[in-house]
């Protein structure tokens, strides 16, 4: 199998210190870009949204099910039918809302990570090719977010 190599090309910032299920929807967090990748933002503060793709660098475990949120009201599903943390690959992606953008820092609101999570990637959010209309399980509306 070939081998892949990730780098990331900045930070976030937030006042999230310990992992915690939902309460997101409000969080301001700063992600900090590497100097090298500042142009890279150019024109981003022209999208209302935004998908940070990040590495959850302290998740230690790696499990094949789980019961997301630990809630009695969801099932116990394949990790890969949920967004739990515990992945073979600890990669994640979140949409957010898109503060602004300073130099080689953006702001954004609704960001679900810790403090000091490296970012692997930024992508405008584009509705035309980014929505899609599907269907999730029931349980998923008992979640917290």
């Amino acid at each position: 199998m070939k081998e892949i190599t990730l780098k990331p090309i900045g930070f976030v910032k937030n006042n999230i210190k310990e992992h915690r299920y939902g309460n997101f929807i409000d969080e301001v967090s700063e992600i900090i870009v590497d100097e090298k990748y500042k142009d890279a933002l150019n024109n981003i503060e022209d999208y209302s949204h935004v998908i940070i793709v990040y590495w959850m660098d302290k998740v230690k475990t790696c499990n094949l099910t789980h019961q997301p949120q630990g809630n009695p009201d969801a099932p116990v599903v394949g990790i890969f039918a949920c967004r739990c943390p515990q992945r073979p690959n600890p990669i994640a992606l979140t949409t957010v809302k898109l503060i602004e953008c300073k130099e080689n820092k953006i702001k954004v609101k609704g960001l679900d990570i810790l403090d000091g999570t490296p970012v692997i990637d930024i992508k405008p959010y584009w509705p035309q090719y980014d929505k899609v209309d599907g269907k999730t399980p029931d349980w998923v509306e008992k979640l917290k977010f």
